[in-house]
């Protein structure tokens, strides 16, 4: 299957958000998390920025991995999916480490699995609602399992992915 057969097979399924969102009050590590981001808070809400739970950031990466078609996911070898919630300086939505399925040989055995990181701060900051988040979280998720199965960044950028 060819990169873009395979972006047009993730991005024609849909996430769907089990849970409604409310606007609860930002926790202590909220705070610290903002301002080690430079970002203005207002009573207690981040100026701008859309705030979840690290609860409720990791259902809608489970949704969005729910949403691939069946035959892809067990495609996937190796790989382990995690949400980093403070997430490092700049702008990075998400991180593949690892080795992709196009490049594995006989050499590819007992190796550790492969990592697809999703920084939830960085959306978060990024978006100004939740489904600004739902949307990015999907997007970022489907151009990191891209990279797993070997597509690289200049043939997501000319396919609108990245």
């Amino acid at each position: 299957m060819s990169g873009l057969a395979l972006l047009d097979r993730l991005s024609s399924t849909r996430a769907v958000v089990r849970r409604t969102f409310d606007s609860s009050p930002v926790s202590a590590r909220a705070r610290r998390i903002a301002r080690a981001l430079g970002v203005e808070m207002e009573r207690g809400i981040i100026s701008g920025v859309v705030t979840l739970t690290v609860d409720q950031f990791d259902e809608l990466v489970a949704d969005a991995l729910d949403a691939m078609p069946p035959d892809l996911g067990t495609a996937m070898e190796n790989v382990a999916v995690i949400v980093d919630d403070t997430s490092p300086p700049g702008r990075l939505l998400g991180l593949y480490e690892g080795v992709p399925l196009t490049e594995r040989g006989d050499h590819y055995s007992a190796a550790m699995p492969d990592r697809i990181t999703i920084f939830m701060a960085t959306i978060c900051q990024a978006c100004r609602t939740q489904h600004e988040v739902v949307a990015m979280v999907r997007k970022t998720v489907i151009h990191e399992i891209a990279h797993h199965f070997g597509i690289d960044d200049q043939h997501l950028k000319e396919w609108g992915w990245g």
